[in-house]
């Protein structure tokens, strides 16, 4: 009996996408939950994976081919696979090893995931080499050029980042947040955090909280132009933009208003490992109402972020430096980082858009206003 093997669903938005690269080729064996191909959506990578064990028989779609959900691009004959030697020996180590008790988590490898959030969790995941293709600075005396087709996702980000600059009357304003009490506050509680809610208290989620506070007191920052109407909404779904090897995604937290600094910080570790394993799905990316970016894990002292259309406002991190700093008539030293808010001119004004700015830096630099709600 033929298999078929189909395209998944891509999202409500999307009607088709790239055979990017079949990881088998006809003849090979496979088995159940084997990853078959790779197809890029305008928004993501997903794996097309094998429903049942057989022999991969036929290739209907080529890399590079367009292909719709739904759509049929090989199939498999069912039948028993027979393992190797080897791979009887790891799948026995892998039963052994799921009835091992658990190890203890060294916090040393969860620490980048604590101090920056998504995009340093991916850095520090990267602990073995990986093949590249040879393109970029030639090692020889030979001048040439490399010509690379540019992908489905990094033509959706090229599209959307210029229609936001097309459309919007887009502004960036500026502060600077002494980093001092929470990192104070984050040295204090962090093995306790890590103990009771079994995940790493990062800097991310006092920054998510900020946010939301920020976002309930002037939410016309987290509205949107449609057409000639503003749109409002009572609730707060934050993207996160996490740079992957494929270019930018921005997954989001739903409902960030109501999670706690634990949900906010098990939503960030789950990004990340999702977006490392290429496992993000659609829906992790739909909708949004505010972003934020952290260029400081890439050592970015100042950026003017672009908006995440249609999207009015998203906030810009960036690197701690020590820095001198005037308080109470006296210079000291302080951990600071610079903050940036870009938003859209033809629905916020800047009254609202600094005082939205000033806010978070409020909130950050005293974590015991948004407990005593002041």
């Amino acid at each position: 009996m033929d298999i078929e093997i189909k395209v998944p669903s891509l999202g409500e938005s999307e009607s088709e996408a790239t055979l990017v690269a079949w990881q088998k080729h006809v003849g090979d064996q496979v088995v159940e939950d084997d990853v078959l191909a790779e197809i890029e959506s305008d928004k993501i990578t997903m794996e097309v994976t094998a429903i049942s064990s057989g022999t991969l028989k036929e290739v209907r779609k080529r890399d590079g081919d367009t292909v719709e959900p739904g759509e049929i691009i090989g199939l498999i004959e069912a039948g028993e696979v027979a393992l190797a030697p080897a791979a009887k020996a790891v799948e026995k180590k892998e039963m052994t090893a799921k009835v091992q008790p658990s190890e203890p988590v060294d916090a040393a490898a969860e620490e980048p995931v604590a101090k920056h959030g998504v995009e340093a969790a991916l850095t520090a995941t990267k602990t073995q080499p990986r093949e590249v293709a040879d393109v970029g600075v030639s090692q020889s005396s030979e001048r040439r050029e490399d010509r690379v087709h540019m992908s489905s996702l990094r033509k959706t980000i090229a599209r959307r980042l210029k229609e936001a600059q097309n459309t919007a009357a887009i502004l960036t304003t500026f502060n600077e947040v002494n980093m001092q009490p929470v990192m104070d506050l984050r040295s204090r509680y962090r093995d306790a955090f890590k103990e009771r809610h079994d995940v790493g208290l990062g800097f991310m989620s006092f920054f998510v909280k900020a946010c939301v506070e920020g976002l309930r007191r002037f939410p016309v920052i987290n509205a949107c132009v449609e057409g000639e109407d503003i749109v409002y909404r009572n609730y707060q779904d934050i993207g996160i933009a996490v740079s992957t090897e494929r270019g930018l995604v921005v997954p989001v937290l739903r409902d960030a208003g109501s999670l706690s600094m634990a949900d906010v910080e098990r939503g960030i570790v789950a990004f990340a490992d999702k977006a490392r394993n290429g496992a993000l799905q659609p829906g992790d990316l739909k909708g949004g109402t505010f972003s934020i970016t952290n260029g400081g894990v890439f050592g970015s002292l100042l950026s003017t972020p672009i908006l995440n259309p249609p999207q009015s406002a998203i906030l810009g991190m960036h690197t701690i430096q020590q820095r001198p700093v005037a308080e109470n008539g006296q210079v000291v030293v302080r951990p600071m980082m610079y903050i940036a808010l870009s938003y859209d001119h033809r629905v916020v004004d800047g009254k609202d858009a600094v005082q939205f700015l000033t806010t978070v830096k409020e909130a950050m630099e005293y974590p015991g206003r948004i407990l005593l709600d002041l």
